[in-house]
């Protein structure tokens, strides 16, 4: 996918969000979430899905969550919304995904 994106998919509320492989590379990264690497279209998913919450601390963030029947825990998934203005003065909007993980009760 062009600009640096594995894919781009909106959500319920017509918000197109993407998926850059440098955060998927931190979201599976040993370290983090790896528990997380086998389900990539289920984070698609959960984008299009899923319901959110404006994250507490965080006012430009959204927590995306959503219940699969194959896994134990929900997906939730961490989203930034971002505007900028270019140089002939358009703002473009950039949304995007900065964590994933499995919520564990």
């Amino acid at each position: 996918m062009p600009n640096g994106k594995i894919w781009t998919q909106r959500d319920r509320y017509g918000n197109e969000i993407y998926l850059t492989p440098e955060r998927w590379i931190h979201i599976t990264d040993p370290e983090n979430h790896p528990e997380v690497g086998p389900y990539q279209i289920h984070v698609r998913e959960t984008i299009w899905q899923g319901l959110r919450k404006q994250h507490p601390l965080i006012a430009n963030a959204y927590k995306y969550y959503r219940e699969f029947d194959d896994l134990p825990n929900d997906i939730v998934v961490v989203v930034i919304f971002k505007s900028s203005v270019d140089a002939t003065g358009r703002t473009h909007r950039e949304n995007f995904i900065v964590t994933a993980y499995l919520q564990f009760f």
